[in-house]
């Protein structure tokens, strides 16, 4: 099936630029643009693309509050954050805000496109060069101390605890299921039961959610 993709950006030549890049890769089409945060609302509704590219600084409403708006109106609404700015601040309220991934504009063709498809079917996304800085975001909560036990990780079972470590480390569902010598449709229904039990959207959060309640600590 072709991944429909929404390209929201305030630069008409960025727009542009990923237009033609993502319509000549085979199985992707954009099929509209969208200039600031409120536009992007409209045409999601409207057009309800698989993908959302959203830049983070943008007039009349920047990409978090869009992307926050968007995902808060359709959790299976799926951004692939796209911004010039690698800052510890915009990568953690990006995924806090609920988006599925997050790239750096320097991407080659072949990152933007493969990062389309891995967030269309539901995975995580980090560019290598931001993950170091997600990582120091983390090692600051690391820092506090942790008084209540988090909602949610009770009712975890010991392998379902061990999958959604395994998520945050950033491994996919066909490692973890070599790593833990299962089927990887096992995984794929212990990562089902993880998101439900949390009531959380996807493995992104999944991630964040290991992160901030110290299930995993950034080594």
């Amino acid at each position: 099936m072709t991944i429909r993709v929404l390209i929201v950006d305030d630069q008409m030549m960025v727009r542009e630029g990923f237009s033609v890049l993502l319509n000549a890769m085979e199985g992707i089409e954009v099929v509209g643009e969208a200039v600031d945060g409120r536009q992007a609302i409209a045409q999601v509704a409207a057009l309800r693309p698989d993908v959302v590219l959203m830049d983070i600084r943008m007039p009349e409403m920047n990409g978090l509050e869009a992307t926050r708006q968007i995902v808060a109106a359709d959790a299976d609404a799926k951004v692939l954050v796209l911004t010039t700015f690698d800052l510890d601040e915009y990568v953690y309220q990006a995924l806090r805000a609920g988006a599925s991934g997050f790239l750096l504009k320097d991407a080659s063709a072949r990152q933007l496109a493969e990062g389309v498809r891995v967030v269309a079917a539901g995975e995580a996304l980090l560019a290598p060069s931001v993950t170091k800085r997600l990582i120091v975001e983390f090692s600051k909560l690391a820092q506090t101390p942790r008084t209540v036990d988090p909602v949610g990780v009770t009712e975890l079972t010991e392998r379902e605890t061990e999958v959604l470590v395994l998520i945050a480390q950033g491994l996919s569902n066909g490692e973890i299921a070599d790593r833990l010598v299962v089927a990887e449709s096992t995984i794929k229904t212990h990562v089902s039961r993880i998101l439900v039990k949390l009531g959380l959207r996807d493995r992104t959060q999944a991630a964040v959610f290991a992160y901030e309640t110290r299930l995993v600590t950034p080594a």
